[in-house]
């Protein structure tokens, strides 16, 4: 299917023809037709006209249509049908509860990353796990994970754990805000986020690592199986006593004063 095809599929989805399409779009009645069946031709022939951004971009906000249907990328059509994986809900499939009744923090250490990916729903699986209580993590489900690489030093390095707390709604995750992503496909990865849920289905994940090993790349919504939103983390990585500028603004302080009490001498 070219795009005049698809162009064709979404006014049949909604029971229209061509020049009621062209109503609901805003534009000429004769605009639709040359799109999906094309203009005359003086041998008899018919020639498409390609749609221009703002016809796209009015289909795409007038019928909810996801933008890769359009270009060939997804054979979804429905932007809203596009944006969750049924299985992902606003809460984690097991949790982990003390005698008090409050949930504890479930730990999952480097070794245990490929068995969550299999387990993360299964009882007996995340029982085995560490667990213990945090104070000041209240107010939902929280884990801790153990960061492995290096694609975000010089935030989190190799080692560190950071304690994330779950995201309930995926349209919740904030644009540069740092999350735990668990996926099928890349498994456990810790990343800073843009969110592009509403507009595209998915989400954009990057590297605080600037060395050019950590491509920036996207997640479909339909891949992810949860989602945590780091809120607290512990590093073994203890920060040098004076960082570098600070000595440099204290020579610069230094040099300013002597200078003043040499023109104070003189």
């Amino acid at each position: 299917m070219d795009i005049s095809d698809r162009i064709a599929a979404i006014r049949d989805k909604f029971n229209l023809n061509n020049f009621s399409m062209s109503k609901k779009i805003g534009v000429t009645g004769t605009t639709v037709d040359s799109i999906v069946n094309g203009r005359p031709q003086s041998d008899g022939s018919r020639k498409k006209t390609k749609p221009g951004y703002d016809v796209l971009t009015s289909i795409i906000n007038e019928f909810n249509i996801n933008p890769d249907y359009l270009f060939g990328k997804s054979s979804i059509m429905l932007r809203d049908s596009n944006l969750y994986n049924s299985n992902y809900t606003g809460t984690p499939q097991v949790v982990s509860t003390g005698s008090d009744g409050n949930e504890n923090v479930i730990f999952v250490p480097t070794q245990a990353r490929a068995g969550y990916l299999d387990g993360y729903g299964d009882i007996e699986y995340i029982e085995k796990l560490p667990t213990f209580h945090m104070p000041r993590l209240s107010n939902g489900s929280f884990r801790c994970f153990e960061v492995q690489g290096n694609s975000m030093v010089r935030t989190f390095f190799d080692g560190d754990l950071v304690f994330g707390k779950y995201v309930e709604d995926l349209y919740d995750i904030k644009d540069g805000r740092v999350y735990v992503i668990v996926s099928k496909n890349d498994g456990i990865v810790l990343k800073r986020v843009i969110n592009r849920i509403e507009e595209r289905g998915k989400l954009i994940l990057k590297s605080d690592n600037k060395d050019g090993n950590f491509p920036t790349y996207t997640i479909n919504a339909d891949e992810i199986m949860e989602v945590w939103y780091v809120t607290m983390y512990a590093s073994k990585q203890m920060p040098e006593p004076v960082d570098i500028y600070d000595r440099l603004h204290d020579l610069e302080s230094q040099l300013v004063a002597l200078q003043e009490q040499i023109n104070n001498k003189n």
